[in-house]
């Protein structure tokens, strides 16, 4: 049980009582920014695999915790952190894209618009995890674009 509180939480960022959510985005900007920074796309595999493990995980773990904590437990932050590494697939490691990323993730994960609220009626673990995930893949999108039409 300790690994899944501890995974969770993203190494305790869960338990701080306010923001949490966003300062667990951010700490996986610094951790990206770390692990992939040199301004270009990161590595592919790396980044892939790094995403798919803290998901897959982060839906094991947060359906094992919610049985404890209870439904959707706002100490559960790795859904933000999977839902941030999704934002920043296939984009250069920059902050002048990483920085729009942040903002637009947590739009979309705040507001939930576009079946993000929809998301949260899965099952388990899932419920927590796919709000995350569906609000990673539309910034992804939007912040994609703006690189690929090199709009700034």
């Amino acid at each position: 049980m300790l690994f899944h509180k501890l995974f969770t939480t993203t190494l305790g960022i869960g338990y701080i009582p306010k923001g949490s959510g966003t300062v667990a985005a951010v700490f996986c900007c610094d951790c990206w920014f770390f692990a992939f920074g040199g301004g270009h796309a990161p590595p592919l595999w790396p980044s892939v695999i790094v995403t798919i493990l803290v998901t897959l995980i982060g839906v094991w773990s947060s359906s094992v915790v919610e049985k404890t904590w209870g439904k959707d437990p706002s100490r559960v932050v790795i859904d933000e952190v999977a839902g941030m590494c999704i934002s920043l697939l296939f984009i250069p490691v920059k902050l002048k894209y990483m920085i729009p990323a942040l903002i637009l993730f947590r739009f979309f994960d705040i507001v939930k618009p576009l079946y993000v609220r929809k998301m949260e009626n899965l099952p388990g673990g899932w419920g927590i995890m796919m709000d995350d995930v569906l609000s990673g893949v539309y910034t992804n999108i939007l912040v994609y674009s703006v690189v690929w039409f090199n709009l700034f």
